[in-house]
């Protein structure tokens, strides 16, 4: 994926955790900038957990133990995004929410559904 396909992921997804914290008591992001590093946070520690323990535990994995891991994430990202303040409750909410708006409208890179550069192209 190219540079601004990334930057327009992390732009959506900045924009998703701004509404989430509209919809959930207990988890409320800042502004844009909070909720954009949020955004990448999220996606470092999502990189770094998949790295170490695989797929099925990292934050986009489904089932119960992706769910915790994205509360967790969000809970401790607290501590590192300026703007960004929730409780447990709310992380475990939003990962709720955030869950419920991923299986909605799933974000799938071309990687993820096996569409190499290649194909695109014809």
């Amino acid at each position: 994926m190219h540079l601004l396909g990334h930057l327009v992921r992390f732009i959506v997804s900045a924009l998703m955790l701004i509404i989430v914290s509209w919809i959930v008591p207990g988890f409320s992001v800042g502004g844009f900038w909070s909720a954009f590093f949020l955004a990448l946070v999220i996606a470092i520690a999502a990189w770094v957990i998949e790295g170490v323990f695989g797929k099925k535990i990292t934050p986009f994995g489904r089932g119960i133990v992706g769910f915790l891991v994205s509360a967790l994430v969000i809970w401790l990202a607290q501590f590192i995004v300026s703007g960004v303040s929730t409780s447990i409750i709310g992380a475990i909410l939003a990962a709720l929410v955030i869950g419920i708006i991923d299986l909605f409208i799933p974000v799938k890179t071309p990687f993820e559904s096996g569409i190499s550069g290649r194909e695109r192209a014809k």
